[in-house]
């Protein structure tokens, strides 16, 4: 980098705050990526991402406190938590494995020899051996100046302000996740993708990590986001089973810019329903979010009575639905979830509760069906604005626990005693009800796209 002293002077400033071209089609390998240890126990296992997917939700609701062409890229199941994908920054490029998250907008890596990531003890990951990009190295980084447009993207127009002179580096950035955090400051770098290069990319350039032993690539709705800077018109994935992960198989992530056609071979049998405008035009809280019209929740043949203010965000920016790829399970506020357990729990009143288990994993209704001969399992479907229904395969609901033949409902909710406290999306689709499903955001057109397929190549 032709000026380091700006960086440099960074990094000192971080350690003391935060110590603790044209295509016709690019595709990128998308694949799990864990986020929690690993355990041979199953009940321990749901049990983490019971955790991992609560503690999410919690951030995702109050994030204040806490021509026509593709791009194809491999999208990798990973056994600690999320889908990955492997992206290239730099000139010679970098290439680093990236969690694709469309709930949060910043995409940025572990950067510089200086990486440190605290608690980031996963399996085959050695936390002081983490891949980490090298701007040095880079004839195109450049750090992002405190009255550089794209600083205000992080920090607010009023940054603008605050800088007493143009030579100044934006501030230092800390972001906080449902199960980790990480701090860096902004670079102007290029992105090198199959057959095309996008210049000048907003990136965070990560010193210091929480649990995040993989950078992230966000997929959300900011200015700062993958898509939005790609100037994409839409793009799909395809989420293979979590029986998956760690495994070399991978499904595509799909990125198309320009103009996009109904027709496109990858829209057959698609059901769509529009994005829901987002809460608080003058709060940005949730502005990076995907809302959907969630309508109706039909267990079996009950359809389940959810009150109007959990289905559609109020003057207050709490209830609607969003949809995640950065959770694992489903996330309900407590009302909802209440309804819908108790449906199943109806319909499935034959079968002797695992109450133990629901206890040691945080999950219910669990049913003991090891002496059963045959289960009737009521379906689970999500039905949206403009007709489209989600209709989930029995596996995207219920888990098998134990060996035993204990199974439980993979959707979570508040533990907390006593009346809850609501705060943004009431419910959060996440990823493990979006298993062997092709997803598409069509920004373009404003609609989430669906249809149950097979993920796996």
């Amino acid at each position: 980098m032709a000026t380091p002293n700006p960086l440099l002077l960074s990094l000192i400033s971080l350690f003391s705050l935060f110590h603790l071209a044209f295509s016709s089609k690019l595709t990128l390998p998308l694949s799990l990526l864990a986020t929690h240890q690993s355990s041979s126990d199953p009940i321990q296992t749901v049990s983490l991402l019971s955790s991992a997917s609560l503690s999410r939700a919690h951030h995702l609701k109050r994030p204040k406190h806490s021509n026509s062409s593709t791009t194809k890229v491999p999208l990798y199941p990973r056994s600690f938590g999320g889908y990955s994908i492997p992206l290239s920054f730099g000139t010679p490029p970098q290439t680093s494995t990236f969690v694709m998250d469309t709930g949060s907008s910043l995409v940025w890596f572990p950067c510089t020899s200086r990486y440190s990531c605290s608690s980031c003890v996963f399996p085959n990951i050695d936390p002081t051996h983490i891949p980490t990009f090298i701007p040095r190295l880079s004839s195109t980084s450049r750090i992002v100046g405190c009255k550089n447009p794209k600083c205000a993207w992080i920090f607010g127009p009023q940054i603008n302000t605050k800088c007493p002179n143009s030579s100044q580096a934006c501030p230092t950035y800390r972001i906080q996740y449902g199960s980790g955090a990480t701090a860096g400051v902004l670079l102007s770098e290029s992105l090198d993708l199959p057959n095309k290069t996008v210049p000048d990319f907003l990136v965070g350039c990560s010193i210091l990590s929480i649990r995040q032993p993989a950078g992230i690539a966000g997929f959300g709705r900011g200015q700062e986001s993958l898509p939005v800077q790609m100037g994409l018109s839409k793009f799909s994935y395809c989420l293979v089973s979590r029986r998956f992960d760690d495994t070399p198989v991978s499904s595509d992530l799909v990125l198309y810019s320009g103009s996009t056609s109904d027709d496109h071979d990858d829209s057959g049998g698609v059901s769509y329903t529009p994005f829901q405008k987002n809460p608080g035009a003058s709060n940005s809280a949730y502005r990076e979010y995907y809302y959907l019209a969630l309508r109706k929740v039909v267990v079996g043949k009950k359809h389940v009575k959810i009150p109007y203010k959990y289905l559609v965000p109020g003057a207050d920016d709490n209830g609607g639905t969003i949809v995640d790829s950065g959770s694992t399970f489903t996330f309900m506020e407590r009302p909802v979830f209440e309804a819908v357990a108790e449906a199943f729990a109806a319909q499935m009143v034959q079968y002797t509760r695992a109450k133990d288990i629901e206890n040691g994993t945080g999950l219910k209704p669990c049913f003991d069906i090891s002496k059963e001969k045959t289960v009737d399992f009521p379906e689970l479907v999500f039905q949206f604005k403009g007709g489209a229904k989600m209709a989930l395969p029995l596996s995207n609901y219920f888990a098998l626990v134990t060996s035993g033949g204990v199974v439980c409902l993979t959707i979570v909710t508040d533990g907390v005693a006593g009346p809850s406290l609501p705060s943004g999306p009431a419910i959060i689709l996440g990823s493990f009800q979006q298993q062997n499903f092709y997803v598409e955001y069509d920004l373009a057109h404003d609609r989430f796209g669906f249809r149950q397929q097979s993920c796996k190549k």
